[in-house]
């Protein structure tokens, strides 16, 4: 079985590469985007078994992403960052799964082993 490919999406580059050294050393193939836009673009370009999106970033926010990504490809689940707790509901309820920022790398690992194993099981704004 091949390695399971995640899409980061995050305009901070220190918090992405940091999350992709954490997710290659689990395993997983990384593709990172520093907004919305080239994020979208790699998600209509690849094979994507996942997906974890940052909230805010300029242009392009995470809802914004999230919603263009529903409308193409439903059953990929996302995982939305966010340092902030107080996401606008309508955010949440795209997405599969939140994780704050300061959570740390077990937890990533943990609620995205679940949410790929969850598959397209899970419906948008399902278990947290």
């Amino acid at each position: 079985m091949s390695a399971a490919t995640i899409l980061c999406i995050d305009d901070e580059a220190l918090g992405l590469r940091i999350r992709k050294t954490v997710l290659e050393h689990a395993g997983y193939r990384v593709l990172t985007a520093e907004d919305g836009p080239t994020g979208l673009t790699l998600f209509r370009g690849h094979a994507i078994d996942g997906v974890v999106l940052d909230y805010f970033m300029p242009e392009m926010d995470g809802g914004a992403v999230a919603q263009a990504m529903r409308l193409e490809r439903p059953e990929i689940p996302i995982m939305l960052l966010s340092a902030y707790i107080n996401l606008p509901a309508e955010a949440v309820a795209l997405v599969d799964v939140t994780l704050l920022k300061g959570e740390g790398p077990e937890e990533l690992l943990e609620k995205l082993r679940v949410m790929l194993a969850s598959g397209d099981s899970v419906a948008p704004g399902g278990p947290r």
